[in-house]
C-alpha cells in the first residue's frame, strides 16, 4: 500500500505479512523444513545394484572355471587327429606304432635282413646300430636314414623296406553290428566302410551317414546319402574313406522315438526287473519240493 512520508512523496510499500483475524499484520510462517535424509538407499536402487554384483561375480566365476590353466594347455591337442605320428598312407605309406618293416640288403643278405616291429617309443631296433627312431617315416625316408646309419659299417648297399601295416585304424559307430576300432586297409569308400561294419536293417538311417575327419583348427564334417548309391545308382558323393576317419550311422527317427521311450522306461524296468527276480527266487526257496520232483524239504 502507499503511506505518507515527509515530503509529502509516496512509494510502493510490500506487504510481507499476513492480515491476522483483527486487522492487524503477522510475519509469514518460515517455510517447512525438507524432509530428513533416510540413510537406507532407495529399495529398487537397492536390488538392482546388488543383482548387478550377483551377475559380476557369476561371471568371474565362471570364467575362472573355464580358463585351462598352463599345464593343461600344454596337452591340449594342436594338430589332426592327436596321435604323435600321422601321415596319408595312400600318398605313401608311412610307419604307425604298431607297423613292422621288412629289411632286405642285396649286397649284405646275411648281415641285413629280417622283421622288424616298430616299439611304443616310435623306434625299432636293427642289427648292428641298435634302435633308430623311425615312426612317422615313410617308405623312402625310412631307406635313405638306413642307408646313412649303415655307411660307416658297410662299402656297398643296397637297402630295401617294405612296411606291413597293423597300426592304421579308423572308426565306425551307431547303428551297425561291429561297432568301434577297424584295420585301415586303404582304397576304401565310406559306402564299403557301412556295409563292412553291418548296418541295422531296422533302425541305421543311410540317407545321414557322416563323415568325421577330426582337427582342433578345420575339422571336417560331411553328410553323406547312401540311399543315393542303392536307389539311384548315384556314386557321386563315394568318398574316400582315410585312416582315423570317424563314420558314424545314426537311427532313424521312429528309432530315436523307441530310445528316447525305453529312457524313460529304464528305472522301472530296474524295479520290475529286481521285484521279478526276488519272486522268483522266494518261489524257489517256498516251492523248492515242486520244481525238484518232491525231493525237498518244503
Amino acid at each position: 500500500m502507499f503511506g505518507p512520508i515527509a515530503g509529502n512523496a509516496r512509494f510502493l510499500r510490500i506487504n510481507l505479512f499476513r492480515l491476522r483475524a483483527d486487522g492487524t499484520e503477522a510475519p509469514d510462517a518460515p517455510p517447512e523444513p525438507p524432509p530428513p535424509m533416510s540413510i537406507v538407499p532407495d529399495r529398487p536402487r537397492l536390488h538392482a545394484r546388488l543383482a548387478a554384483a550377483l551377475l559380476l561375480l557369476l561371471v568371474i566365476a565362471a570364467g575362472c572355471n573355464t580358463m585351462p590353466d598352463k599345464r593343461t594347455l600344454q596337452y591340449l591337442n594342436t594338430d589332426g587327429f592327436g596321435n604323435r605320428y600321422t601321415g596319408n598312407a595312400e600318398e605313401e605309406n608311412w610307419v604307425a606304432i604298431g607297423d613292422s618293416i621288412s629289411l632286405t640288403d642285396e649286397q649284405n643278405p646275411d648281415e641285413l635282413n629280417g622283421t622288424f616291429s616298430i616299439d611304443i617309443d616310435g623306434t625299432a631296433l636293427f642289427p648292428v646300430i641298435g634302435a633308430v627312431p623311425i615312426a612317422g617315416l615313410t617308405r623312402s625316408e625310412i631307406e635313405a636314414l638306413l642307408m646313412e646309419k649303415y655307411s660307416p659299417y658297410y662299402d656297398l648297399l643296397d637297402i630295401k623296406v617294405r612296411i606291413v601295416t597293423r597300426g592304421k585304424k579308423f572308426f565306425v559307430f551307431g547303428e551297425v553290428a561291429n561297432v568301434g576300432e577297424r584295420d585301415f586297409p586303404g582304397d576304401l569308400t565310406i559306402f564299403e566302410a557301412v556295409m563292412a561294419a553291418g548296418p541295422n536293417k531296422d533302425s541305421a538311417n543311410l540317407g545321414r551317414v557322416r563323415l568325421i575327419r577330426a582337427d582342433p583348427k578345420d575339422p571336417f564334417i560331411q553328410t553323406i546319402n547312401l540311399g543315393d548309391i542303392i536307389d539311384k545308382g548315384d556314386s557321386t558323393f563315394n568318398v574316400h574313406v582315410q585312416e582315423r576317419d570317424i563314420i558314424y550311422v545314426p537311427p532313424t527317427m521312429l528309432a530315436e522315438l523307441g530310445y528316447f521311450i525305453d529312457t524313460l522306461l529304464f528305472p522301472f524296468k530296474l524295479v520290475l526287473s529286481g521285484l521279478s527276480s526276488a519272486i522268483f527266487t522266494y518261489d524257489q526257496l517256498r516251492y523248492g519240493s515242486v520244481y525238484r520232483g518232491g525231493s525237498g524239504i518244503f
